[in-house]
């Protein structure tokens, strides 16, 4: 077997009483591409933190290419030919591709001959790996996708030779993230080494040759993907057997809850993002919203939550009519009984310099006994949060910590249970579990339809087929701000739902 492209030997990491990573050793092989998964908070990300020198480990030894290495920070990781593409994009908005590639690299403090090198060497690049972008398009304007790939030519233009992508397709469609895979393969038939951390195991069996599991800080087992298949390997992860399918007894549908009847909204340039939109919900009913990113989903859920006043239509909730004249807003419609998960949970589900139990009350934190006198009452909301914590397994069960510090799945299961746990009538979910790990699918799932049981009316919004077909009773499609069909979930079907969401069929 030849040398390895990276070797990990003995690896502890500890975050005061938090003991992230125990003692992990593994062998990533050269020009394959290798998966590490585990839950969220299970050590993968800080695993691989450490390799690019984010985090000085505890103990153990790096080795590149059979040396060991020192790795104090990035700049020595991308010295050894190491580059990371994180969960969350670290580029400049109002830059261009080409202005974002050499940040940091700029080759002396005359601009312009380093720009014209980095453009020759971007074409060079979009050609031998088929990333084609716009070098001199903002950033501002590219889609996810798209923005994913300059974050990869990154890498490449300053010598990568061993890629780690840290949940990549926790902010991409299920499209964007196939476009993923096909990069990936083009890396690795041009020698480029791949680590892949990520939850989700279809991506795992698409995209991997071998794959590592990781469990509450240790490495506790390591396949062949094409040896394993995803019962195996979600039980190994969370250590014990998982229902990757929800189960779920029939409807027992109540009242009208929430009626939309010709719902409009039109922005500011004239642009049409709703069109003549009616639904209802119902109690006692998971209602599911499927279509491709981008085509009014969004803006739907900002509607029903209050947070924009329709341009046209109305909207009853509770016995309430919400109109362009009569608008109503989040702080209203949270005192009617609606609750909203919105899709991004980290521009408008939390705040990320709060502690974890003062995103626990978020909107609800002038209610008693979070407020006495207008001031917070410390340790009601600090014991409000940790049973919170407990009943949602939110980790770890540390309240007074910064909601930054929690992994994507955990700061989702915090931002869930403040909205959950004051039983609404109307819950207004977009994006459930977007990067969430396959225990916590299953967990928040079973929320979801606890609430419906228990005579919550339900809206679901997710690009994830899969999950709208597990868990709505009724599914709605979306396409180009109309809802062009609409489906009951027992009969519905990956096929016809397809058609649908790229406006080839209507029902």
């Amino acid at each position: 077997m030849s040398v390895p492209a990276i070797e990990l030997d003995g690896i502890d990491k500890s975050f005061g009483s938090v003991h992230a990573v125990r003692s992990v050793s593994l062998a990533v092989e050269k020009g394959a591409i290798t998966g590490i998964i585990g839950e969220n908070g299970a050590g993968k990300s800080t695993l691989m933190s450490i390799l690019y020198g984010l985090f000085r480990a505890d103990a153990g030894e790096i080795r590149v290419d059979g040396e060991a290495v020192q790795m104090d920070g990035p700049r020595d990781a991308i010295r050894h030919g190491i580059g990371m593409v994180h969960q969350h994009f670290m580029l400049i908005d109002s830059f261009t591709v080409l202005e974002n590639l050499v940040l940091g690299a700029e080759r002396g403090p005359m601009l312009a001959p380093g720009l014209a090198a980095a453009r020759a060497e971007l074409a060079r690049l979009s050609r031998d790996y088929g990333l084609t972008v716009d070098p001199d398009a903002t950033i501002a304007d590219l889609s996810v996708g798209e923005q994913q790939k300059v974050e990869i030519l990154k890498v490449l233009f300053r010598g990568a030779r061993i890629l780690i992508l840290d949940e990549p397709s926790a902010v991409l469609t299920p499209q964007e993230t196939d476009q993923l895979f096909r990069i990936l393969a083009t890396l690795k038939e041009r020698g480029v080494t791949v680590v892949l951390i990520t939850h989700k195991l279809r991506e795992i069996m698409a995209a991997t040759d071998r794959v590592f599991v990781m469990r509450q800080g240790r490495m506790v087992a390591e396949r062949l993907t094409r040896e394993t298949n995803p019962e195996e390997l979600a039980e190994l992860m969370v250590g014990r057997k998982v229902r990757l399918h929800m189960e779920k007894a029939p409807p027992h549908k109540g009242e009208v809850r929430l009626r939309a009847e010709h719902l409009g909204l039109v922005d500011e340039r004239g642009v049409v993002l709703l069109d003549d939109i009616s639904l209802e919900l119902r109690a006692g009913e998971i209602v599911g919203i499927a279509g491709v990113s981008g085509n009014g989903q969004t803006e739907l859920l900002q509607v029903l939550a209050g947070i924009r006043p329709p341009s046209g239509g109305s909207l009853t909730v509770c016995g309430r009519r919400i109109d362009r004249q009569r608008p109503g807003d989040p702080a209203e419609m949270r005192d009617l009984g609606v609750a909203h998960v919105p899709e991004d949970r980290q521009r408008q589900g939390m705040v990320a310099a709060f502690r974890a139990s003062e995103t626990s009350i978020l909107g609800y934190h002038a209610l008693p006994p979070f407020s006495q006198h207008y001031l917070l009452n410390g340790p009601a909301v600090g014991a409000h949060c940790a049973r919170l914590m407990e009943r949602f397994d939110v980790r770890p069960r540390v309240p007074g910590l910064r909601s930054s510090s929690f992994s994507g799945g955990n700061q989702q299961k915090l931002v869930l249970a403040r909205e959950m746990a004051r039983n609404p009538k109307v819950l207004l979910v977009g994006q459930p579990t977007r990067g969430v790990d396959i225990g916590a699918i299953e967990f928040i799932h079973r929320e979801l339809v606890k609430s419906r049981d228990a005579g919550c009316a339900v809206l679901v919004v997710s690009v994830e087929l899969d999950e709208i077909l597990s868990l709505a009773d009724r599914i709605l499609v979306m396409f180009a701000g109309r809802i062009v069909g609409e489906v009951e979930g027992s009969r519905a079907d990956e096929r016809t739902l397809g058609l649908m969401m790229a406006g080839a069929k209507a029902a």
